[in-house]
């Protein structure tokens, strides 16, 4: 039986003035990107430098003004990154690098050290405050807690003197969400009093959900508590960094900008410790989606998920918001007629408003394509087999194949009705790139014979298989290697066969990439033609493998 009684409710505040409620996003956040700390530090192959600097680039170009690009203290590849950064003048005047720092002298120091020469630089400073971490993991009390943080805002007055450039001052009571309310805002105004700041000199307070632990509307009355008590509420930028813990981190983001938060930390498409950061390109084409301009340059999402993808290593999910490769699709067959007629209407009225069902933005306006998503059931045709063989599995099957494999996959669907994807691949492994008896293909040897004058051939193979299991080989010359290879078998198998047609592509790329060939073969004695089909690393060796598929699936081997 599940555990439930291991686990205890979190407490919520008696907080029933909340306002919250009654309002509405109507403007863009300040954002700032976390994808090179919080983003970078949960990869499990993370970036180099110069993954880095690209990534800081394309994050300036999609109009980040703030941008935390690490933890130089104690890293040194994150160290050196911002040296290169600020040493190759490549931060903009307009933006501000942040810099994070535990409340250390050593780590302070090291960080005015990294930043050096920099114009101007938020320093973010940390440390837990939560009554767990407080019991299990420092062992002190509020007043020890918080002499932590005044001690670090401190140094960094202290080393901001004389630094060159402009220090904004960042504080973040860490898992504020499990901190008591009247401790968060003792220990905040404690470092706001230090700092001294002032409406045109303001410093950052940001109030992190740094685990997600109870429901949006908690989080949301939190911040309007701290919003509603602090002293010289416009000298405060107040923030939001909203974790995803229970699944719900831009709902918990869009309340907390209901109650008061002029600021939002997070990651592009929610990178982050555990289930990650709050998603900063799902909030910003949810503004957009409402007619509110979310002061990102993010018209052109594929881009963005390339860079990400790449710089990253993490495929976006399929059925991420915007970003998913499925979310702009219809698999009803009503839904699909619903969005004709809706873009219809819109044309015939010559409507500037976007209003059509189930679709709530124009994919087009982000760069996005609506393409209907095929699901294979008695009624389809051809064409629908061919497009999950494509969009599913990488596999773009010839023209004159799409008849031939959408048979076989009829035969499936008359008997048990619509057929999954996964079932058509293990169809197709069957038909295609798991017919190796009785003949199969082992090992491959090509010769270039273009230097010599005896032949007129400029390609010799050496091919071994085995028939039957018993182990042989054959050699053979060509123009090229399908050529002798299918010259070898005829003579090999005493029969006629001509190649018809041949097409190859690479299925995916990358130093592991592979590549699938497709044989269109004819029986020359008695007129049948089918496809093999082969995968390989090697484009030579897949082509050879769809010769013996294609000569087995015409039953020529036996």
């Amino acid at each position: 039986m599940l555990n439930y009684k291991r686990y205890r409710k979190n407490p919520v505040i008696d907080y029933p003035e909340r306002e919250w409620p009654n309002r509405e996003i109507e403007k863009a956040p300040i954002w700032c990107s976390v994808d090179l700390r919080d983003g970078n530090q949960a990869l499990i192959d993370p970036m180099v430098v110069n993954e880095k600097i690209e990534m800081f680039q394309f994050l300036v170009k999609l109009g980040f003004k703030e941008i935390e690009v690490g933890f130089p203290a104690a890293s040194q590849i994150e160290f050196d990154f911002l040296r290169q950064l600020i040493d190759r003048r490549l931060i903009p005047d307009d933006v501000r690098v942040q810099v994070l720092t535990q409340c250390r002298e050593e780590l302070i120091d090291r960080t005015f050290e990294a930043i050096e020469g920099c114009k101007q630089a938020i320093v973010h400073i940390y440390n837990s405050t939560s009554t767990l971490q407080r019991d299990v993991v420092f062992h002190m009390d509020r007043e020890g807690i918080k002499e932590i943080a005044i001690k670090g805002t401190q140094m960094v007055k202290e080393r901001a003197k004389n630094f060159p450039g402009k220090i904004i001052l960042e504080y973040s009571p860490e898992s504020f969400t499990g901190t008591e309310l009247d401790f968060a805002l003792d220990i905040c105004t404690a470092v706001q009093e230090v700092w001294e700041p002032t409406k045109e000199n303001p410093i950052i307070i940001n109030l992190p959900s740094t685990v997600e632990m109870n429901t949006p509307n908690v989080y949301a009355d939190q911040i309007e508590w701290m919003n509603k008590h602090f002293k010289n509420r416009e000298s405060i930028i107040l923030s939001v960094h909203p974790h995803n813990d229970r699944g719900t981190g831009v709902a918990s983001a869009e309340l907390s900008l209901l109650a008061g938060a002029d600021r939002v930390e997070g990651t592009l498409f929610g990178n982050g410790e555990r289930t990650g950061n709050v998603d900063i390109m799902n909030i910003a084409y949810n503004m957009f989606s409402q007619g509110i301009n979310p002061e990102l340059n993010i018209e052109h999402i594929n881009e963005i998920i390339e860079i990400y993808e790449r710089c990253c290593k993490i495929p976006i999910h399929p059925r991420h918001p915007y970003a998913g490769k499925l979310v702009f699709t219809a698999f009803s067959g009503s839904h699909q007629d619903a969005i004709n007629k809706g873009v219809s209407a819109m044309k015939e009225r010559q409507s500037e408003i976007w209003q059509v069902p189930y679709l709530p933005i124009d994919p087009s306006d982000i760069g996005r394509e609506y393409e209907p998503i095929v699901r294979i059931n008695s009624q389809s045709g051809k064409g629908g087999v061919a497009f999950v063989m494509d969009t599913y599995f990488g596999f773009k099957l010839p023209k004159g194949m799409h008849r031939e494999f959408a048979d076989v996959i009829q035969k499936i669907s008359e008997k048990q009705g619509e057929v999954s994807p996964e079932q058509i691949m293990q169809k197709f492994r069957e038909e295609y790139l798991e017919q190796k008896e009785p003949i199969h293909f082992r090992k491959l040897r090509v010769d270039d014979l273009s230097g010599e004058t005896h032949t007129e051939f400029d390609t010799r193979v050496t091919v071994i298989y085995t028939d039957h299991g018993t182990e042989k080989f054959f050699e053979a010359v060509g123009n090229g290697p399908i050529d002798a290879v299918q010259r070898g078998m005829q003579t090999e198998l005493g029969v006629r066969i001509k190649v018809l047609d041949y097409e190859e592509h690479a299925l995916q790329s990358g130093s592991n990439s592979q590549a699938a060939a497709y044989i269109h073969l004819l029986d020359a004695d008695d007129g049948r033609v089918t496809y093999g089909v082969g995968v390989s690393s090697n484009i030579t060796r897949a082509s050879v493998r769809a010769i013996f598929s294609a000569v087995n699936r015409l039953g020529l081997g036996k």
